[in-house]
C-alpha cells in the first residue's frame, strides 16, 4: 500500500522547509467540523469518532500504515452527504434535521423509515405537506435510489483529489456497507469490507451514543448491532475494553489529540499543494446548493486579480486567494431550507445566515495555517457603517483584506442566480456596488479595484470539455442549478424531450449519474459560474 507520508504523491514528509506548509490532517479536520454541523452534531463529533476508530484499531493490532487509512477514512466518511442537501430540503424540509436522525434508529429499520416519512414537507402548511408526500410517493422516492452510494463515491473522489492512498478511497467507497450485507449499495459483506470502513462504521455510531448516554449506552449500541451493522469482532473488542477506548474523550483537547494522533509520518502540503487541496474542498462545500456552484472558485480568482490590481505583495495576494476559497465553509452549518428558500427569510432564519461567517472562523481558527484565512473570512460580511455581520464591525475595525473580499463576494453573488432572483448583469452589479460605496457600506478603493479586475475577465466559452456542445453546456449549467428538464426546456425554448435527450447525452459524455456529480464536473471545468464580460 501507499503509506500516508513522504511516499504519497504530491506531498512531503514532516520537516519540509517551505514556510507555507500545512499538515493535510489540519485541513481535513477543519472540514470535518463543517460535516458535524451539517449532521446537527456538535463540533468535533467526527474528530472523536476518529480517535475511537484509531484506539479500536490499535486494540485489534493494526500497524501504522493501516491506522493511517483508518485516520483519513474516519475524518472524510460523511463529507459527501451535503451534496444533495438541495433535494433533501426539497422533500424533507430541513436537510440537517433529516441527517441528524441518522443516529436515532438502526439502519433499514421500520422506525428509521417512519422517522423519514414523518419529515416529508416539514416546515410547511398541512396542504403543502400532503402535496409533497403525494409527489414523493409518485416520483420523489427515486431520489433515494443510490443516494448513499453517491455520497460514498464523492467522499472517495475527494480523497483521490487530496492525494490520499487508494486504500482510503476503497474504504470510503464501502463506508455505507454493513457487515451483514444489507448496507448500501449492498455489494460487500463480512470480511469483504475494508477494515478501515468497518472501524469507522462502529466508531461513528458509538461516539454519538457515548456522548449522549455514556459508556453503557455506547456498549449497548455495539452489542445490539454487532453481527448486523457492525463487525462482531470489533463490537466485542469495544465492549471488552470500553474504558480504554472512551478514556478522556469528554475532557481531552480533541483537535490537538487528533492532529497528534496522525499515524506514520505526517502528510505535509507545500504551498501549491495547499492551494489545490483548498480548491478541491471549496468545490465540495459549494455542492451544498445549486445556487452556490463554483462560487468559491470565482471569488478566489477575482480576489486574487483584485489584489494584483492593487499591487499587493505576492504573499498577500496568495492569502487573499486562499481566503476566497475558504470564506464560505461555514455554510455547511446552515440548512438548505434557508439557503434555497424562494421567499423572504424570517428573523430566525436571518440569524442563522448571520452566523455562517462565525462558523467559518470556528472551523479554521485551531490551525495555525488556516486561522489567518478565518480571520479574513469572518469579516467579509461586515460593512463600514456597522450594518454587517456577524459582529457589526465598522470603519477601521474591518481589515483591508476583508474589505476586498467583501466587495468581491458581493459582486460575484450578484452575478449569480439566487432562489429569490435571477442573476444581475455585470453592469447592474457594478451599479449596486457603487451605490453601497455612496451609502458608506463598502470601501470605495476596494470596489473600484474589484470592478477593474472583473472588467478584464474573459467572456464565457461556448464549447465545453468532454465533447460538450455549446447547447449542452447551457443545459448542464441549468441542470446543476437544480432546474428540472421541463424548466430547462422553458428557459432555453426547447421541448422537454429535447432537454431530456441533452441531459442523457451530457451524463454519458462526462460520466455522471446524478445532478451532484454533474455539478462537480461543471465547477471543476470552469463552467460554473458563467464567465463575465467587460462591464464598462
Amino acid at each position: 500500500m501507499t503509506a500516508a507520508g513522504g511516499s504519497v504523491p504530491g506531498v512531503t514528509a514532516a520537516g519540509g522547509t517551505e514556510a507555507s506548509q500545512v499538515r493535510l490532517a489540519e485541513l481535513v479536520a477543519a472540514l470535518s467540523l463543517g460535516v458535524d454541523l451539517g449532521f446537527g452534531q456538535p463540533m468535533e463529533h467526527v474528530l472523536r469518532q476518529c480517535l475511537i476508530a484509531l484506539r479500536l484499531g490499535e486494540r485489534v493490532g493494526l500497524d501504522d500504515d493501516e491506522r493511517s487509512v483508518v485516520y483519513y477514512t474516519a475524518l472524510l466518511v460523511n463529507v459527501g452527504c451535503h451534496s444533495d442537501a438541495y433535494e433533501q430540503a426539497k422533500w424533507f424540509g430541513d436537510d440537517i434535521t433529516l441527517k441528524a436522525g441518522k443516529y436515532d434508529h438502526e439502519n433499514r429499520s421500520l422506525a428509521a423509515a417512519a422517522a423519514s416519512i414523518r419529515l416529508l414537507g416539514s416546515g410547511n402548511p398541512p396542504l403543502h405537506r400532503f402535496r409533497v408526500g403525494l409527489e414523493f410517493a409518485l416520483s420523489g422516492h427515486r431520489f433515494l435510489d443510490g443516494v448513499l452510494e453517491q455520497h460514498a463515491a464523492l467522499a472517495a473522489g475527494l480523497a483521490q483529489q487530496l492525494g490520499l492512498p487508494e486504500e482510503v478511497e476503497r474504504a470510503l467507497s464501502a463506508s455505507y456497507e454493513q457487515w451483514d450485507g444489507r448496507g448500501w449499495p449492498g455489494k460487500l459483506k463480512g470480511d469483504q469490507l475494508p477494515i478501515a470502513a468497518r472501524l469507522t462504521a462502529i466508531a461513528e455510531y458509538v461516539e454519538v451514543a457515548h456522548r449522549v448516554g455514556g459508556e453503557q449506552a455506547a456498549i449497548e449500541v455495539a452489542r445490539t448491532r454487532g453481527g448486523s451493522q457492525f463487525a462482531p469482532d470489533l463490537a466485542d473488542a469495544l465492549c471488552a475494553d470500553a474504558e480504554m477506548i472512551f478514556d478522556g474523550l469528554d475532557s481531552a483537547h480533541t483537535w490537538e489529540a487528533v492532529i497528534a494522533a496522525e499515524p506514520a509520518l505526517g502528510v505535509w502540503l507545500t504551498g501549491d499543494q495547499f492551494d489545490s487541496a483548498l480548491l478541491a474542498i471549496a468545490d465540495y462545500v459549494d455542492l451544498k446548493s445549486p445556487y452556490t456552484l463554483g462560487h468559491a472558485r470565482a471569488v478566489s480568482d477575482l480576489a486574487a486579480a483584485t489584489g494584483e490590481q492593487l499591487c499587493m505583495a505576492t504573499d498577500d495576494v496568495r492569502t487573499l486567494r486562499r481566503a476566497g476559497l475558504a470564506h464560505d465553509v461555514g455554510r455547511l452549518g446552515v440548512s438548505n431550507s434557508i439557503w434555497d428558500k424562494r421567499g423572504p427569510l424570517g428573523p430566525g432564519e436571518w440569524e442563522r445566515v448571520r452566523m455562517h461567517p462565525y462558523l467559518t472562523e470556528r472551523m479554521l481558527h485551531q490551525s495555525a495555517a488556516l486561522a489567518p484565512l478565518g480571520a479574513i473570512a469572518v469579516e467579509h460580511r461586515e460593512r463600514l457603517d456597522g450594518s454587517g455581520y456577524p459582529r457589526g464591525l465598522s470603519g477601521g475595525a474591518i481589515s483591508a483584506p476583508a474589505r476586498i473580499l467583501g466587495a468581491v463576494d458581493a459582486y460575484q453573488s450578484m452575478c449569480e442566480p439566487r432562489p429569490h432572483r435571477d442573476a444581475l448583469s455585470t453592469q447592474e452589479a457594478a451599479a449596486e456596488l457603487r451605490a453601497d460605496v455612496k451609502a458608506g457600506r463598502l470601501d470605495g478603493d476596494a470596489v473600484e479595484a474589484v470592478l477593474g479586475a472583473a472588467g478584464h475577465r474573459v467572456a464565457r466559452r461556448r464549447e465545453g470539455p468532454a465533447g460538450l456542445t455549446g447547447r449542452e453546456v447551457d443545459v448542464l449549467r441549468l441542470l446543476a442549478r437544480g432546474l428540472s428538464s421541463r424548466e430547462i426546456a422553458t428557459r432555453l425554448v426547447i421541448s422537454p424531450k429535447t432537454a431530456r435527450n441533452h441531459i442523457e447525452h451530457i451524463y454519458t459524455k462526462i460520466g455522471a449519474s446524478s445532478r451532484a456529480t454533474a455539478s462537480l464536473f461543471a465547477m471543476q471545468h470552469g463552467l460554473i459560474p458563467d464567465g463575465h464580460t467587460i462591464i464598462d
